[in-house]
């Protein structure tokens, strides 16, 4: 699957609110979604005005059929870095923050 294909899948599972946390210590740091610091709506646009040179992709440090896919990029003022992986039907986010 390429990075237009996994796009535009994260942004239908976050329009929809197919979206999931993983449990973890630092949620307040790591991740401003889970937290209510940025909206669904918000990650859709930092993800959809984001560019291939912006993703990368590395595999999961429990379980490596799991493809990670990350995005570090700068929108709105910021360096976002956002971190997911897939589980059907919904995305798990990971990391939201800058």
């Amino acid at each position: 699957m390429g990075y237009k294909e996994i796009k535009r899948q994260i942004i239908d599972c976050l329009n929809k609110g197919y979206v999931s946390h993983e449990q973890r210590n630092d949620i307040d740091v790591k991740n401003l979604l889970a937290i209510g610091q940025v909206s669904l709506k918000e990650v859709a646009e930092i993800i959809g005005r984001s560019r291939g040179n912006d993703y990368s992709p590395s595999l999961h440090h429990f379980d490596s059929s799991i493809t990670v896919h990350i995005i570090k990029t700068r929108r709105a003022g910021h360096n976002w870095y956002v971190k997911w992986y897939f589980v059907e039907p919904n995305s798990v986010c990971i990391r939201v923050h800058h």
